[in-house]
């Protein structure tokens, strides 16, 4: 083995020490902003704010920080089968192949050594989605406008961060079979708050925009909050934007749990 191989393999460990670094310290961002948005959801509205704008790029860099390690660590796995003499020992054949096993585990959840609790919770909260009901935007990001309908989840994809979801109740002009399935990114999708717990929905105070279910729809629309409820449970009186009659917007009483934040920049 010569020096410069062994040059090279520590100049590759080292490039590898330094994006785990990077990484960690990318986390770190995303958990604030995290925390962030927990705390205050209601800044997202507020004019000029670019939380999601830079929670977005926090994620972006972070995939992309993920994709060099793995090509970084790939370098090294075929740096090292060129120096390791074929035909090893029984020992040494053991210790790789045990090595071999702990890659592969590695890959089967390649979240599970990176992520920070607070990720990986929010992971956890997302598959733990299946079956449930939540709204979903169906268009593309270049589309003219938004559609949002309630939606089932099939499956969460940990790895991708893409849901699986089935339209039980498509339009006239859906396809005949009566239900459509998507494959959407984690952007697309916002949980419902819990009919049967009230404390999972946020009060949204009167003049505040929202998507909500229009009656005796699957589909959400943006609508503004009339007045203050008295209590958790009680429904939301609401103005659809571009429901006028007679000259007026009629006031609509949706369910607390039908009613989610507008998302930021949503087209109409």
């Amino acid at each position: 083995m010569s020096s410069p191989d062994i040059a090279g393999i520590l100049d590759q460990s080292k490039e590898l020490d330094r994006l785990r670094k990077d990484q960690e310290e990318i986390l770190l961002e995303i958990n604030k902003m995290h925390k962030k948005l927990q705390s205050t959801p209601e800044v997202v509205e507020k004019p000029g704010d670019n939380s999601l704008t830079r929670l977005k790029m926090l994620y972006t860099q972070a995939k992309d920080l993920s994709e060099s390690e793995v090509a970084v660590s790939s370098q090294l796995l075929s740096q090292l089968d060129a120096l390791i003499p074929s035909g090893p020992t029984g020992q040494q054949r053991r210790r790789i192949e045990g090595n071999e096993q702990k890659k592969k585990r590695m890959k089967v959840d390649p979240d599970v050594p990176r992520l920070s609790p607070s990720l990986r919770n929010h992971l956890d909260h997302l598959a733990s989605l299946k079956g449930e009901q939540v709204a979903a935007r169906v268009t593309q990001e270049d589309a003219d406008k938004d559609e949002w309908f309630i939606v089932k989840v099939i499956h969460f994809d940990r790895d991708t961060r893409e849901f699986e979801v089935l339209d039980e109740e498509p339009g006239d002009d859906e396809e005949p079979a009566g239900q459509r399935k998507y494959k959407l990114p984690m952007s697309h999708i916002i949980p419902f708050p819990k009919r049967n717990d009230p404390s999972t929905a946020q009060d949204f105070p009167p003049g505040k925009h929202v998507l909500a279910v229009y009656p005796g729809t699957t589909a959400l629309y943006k609508a503004t909050v009339v007045n203050t409820r008295k209590r958790k449970t009680d429904d939301y009186v609401l103005e659809f934007d571009d429901d006028e009659e007679d000259g007026s917007l009629p006031q609509r009483h949706v369910p607390f749990h039908k009613v989610v934040t507008l998302p930021e920049g949503h087209r109409q």
